[in-house]
């Protein structure tokens, strides 16, 4: 074992611990890695990050220096002398000092006695915000923002939601700044969508409460501003928010007001969405009639003409979004038996909203994949179903996002249909990620 972490073979350490009783599983929780990820490295995989490996050897209750991760300190005073004088003041002497005696001492691996304040928070010290804004400022603003929303798209609303939220912070500081009319309208409409965003944001990640005061500011900015696309994006927004957790009644009132709002504003993208999210609440209650009935007006709208590009906020909904809600619509419909067109048709649009996916939106890939993946359980195919439901496992694992973990309770169901041991084996990464 000794040998084996002195040349960092994670593999050969991890088939040894296994030898001894070690589950896969046990060693994940110790080291803070994915079941995924230990399956990978007892395969074969090397480990190469030196924060990964510093995690692993602290989680087995291994030295550090057995692995090579430890260093001594005999360079810090050199460094702390010939780069302490870069200070200009007093004070700021005594805080490089200490900072570099900090630096020094992590760096090189010597003890360090902070960790009970490492859960502390920073001291926050808000930006200082310009005394006159212009268009420019409003302009980056919304940059900022289409960026952030990417990274929802892609990773989840946990790898940006707190840069979403300071943001909003400083957008609402700006407030306060002079500007002419105009600049003052753009940024009432940019923050907004900042909040529309800070919503769905805190909702990906469980915070539901937070999500509905940020959609409540997002409608009360986007009404004052007269944006009725941006009024019924947010509605649409606080439709699914309800609909995630149960309150289909209320989910299907927040929809039919953003279908107002979205005719009124000519915005037929939107309305297609809102009328595709409200077939699936009518599926949901049972109500097939009305839930093909409104899946037929989404895919109506969705190919009228559009007289300009959409905005950011609705930009992300396109043919792969309406196949999919199309698929979950005849998969909550289909009643697994053979021939049923609801089975097919679930199946072949799930398919071909993944095919679609061209862009790495994790998040709703692995939505499609869930639920590709139950219908295919549910209808037999149990060698289809368990590698799409493998796959939809992967990414939630990667994915910093509540909602695809919630969202994995109907494969799971469908899963312990089934008795094997592969069967068996997924069911238990969807309950580790379930906290089950």
């Amino acid at each position: 074992m000794r040998d084996a972490l002195r040349r960092r073979d994670l593999t050969a350490v991890y088939r040894r611990l296994s030898s001894h009783g070690f589950s896969q599983r046990r060693i994940a929780n110790l080291t803070g890695q994915s079941s995924s990820e230990i399956y990978e490295i007892v395969k074969g995989r090397q480990v190469m990050a030196y924060d990964v490996l510093v995690r692993i050897a602290d989680g087995l209750g291994v030295p550090r220096g057995y692995m090579g991760l430890a260093y001594d300190g005999e360079p810090m005073s050199v460094i702390e002398d010939s780069l302490a004088g870069v200070a200009s003041g007093p004070g700021e002497v005594e805080e490089v000092r200490q900072l570099l005696s900090h630096a020094a001492n992590v760096t090189m691996g010597v003890s360090v006695h902070e960790a009970s304040r490492w859960w502390q928070p920073t001291t926050r010290v808000q930006t200082p915000v310009p005394g006159m804004i212009g268009e420019t400022d409003v302009t980056q603003l919304e940059h900022i923002t289409g960026v952030l929303r990417a990274l929802d798209y892609r990773h989840g609303g946990g790898a940006c939601r707190d840069a979403v939220v300071a943001q909003a912070d400083y957008a609402r500081l700006l407030l306060t700044s002079d500007s002419t009319g105009e600049v003052k309208e753009r940024l009432h409409l940019a923050l907004a969508d900042l909040h529309n965003l800070a919503g769905w944001t805190s909702f990906d990640v469980g915070l539901y409460s937070v999500a509905r005061r940020h959609f409540s500011l997002a409608l009360e900015q986007a009404k004052a501003c007269d944006d009725l696309s941006l009024v019924a994006n947010v509605l649409y927004r606080l439709g699914r928010l309800h609909l995630h957790q149960d309150y289909l009644s209320q989910a299907l009132r927040f929809f039919q007001l953003g279908q107002l709002a979205a005719q009124d504003a000519e915005d037929p993208l939107t309305v297609a969405m809102l009328h595709a999210n409200e077939a699936w609440t009518h599926a949901l209650m049972g109500c097939k009639n009305k839930a093909l009935s409104s899946l037929g007006r989404a895919q109506d709208e969705f190919v009228r003409p559009r007289t300009a590009g959409p905005p950011g906020w609705v930009s992300f909904f396109g043919e792969a979004d309406l196949r999919a809600l199309t698929g979950i619509v005849h998969g909550l419909l289909c009643s697994i038996r053979k021939g049923d067109e609801h089975v097919s048709g679930a199946i072949s649009n799930l398919e071909q909203s993944i095919k679609l996916r061209k862009d790495p939106m994790a998040r709703s890939m692995t939505f499609e994949l869930t639920a590709l993946a139950t219908v295919q359980l549910r209808a037999g195919s149990c060698r289809d179903g368990m590698r799409s439901g493998e796959r939809a496992v992967d990414l939630a694992e990667r994915v910093r996002s509540v909602r695809t973990v919630d969202r994995l309770t109907p494969l799971l169901d469908a899963v312990r249909q089934h008795s094997d041991e592969e069967t068996a084996s997924l069911a238990g990464r969807i309950a580790t990620l379930q906290g089950g």
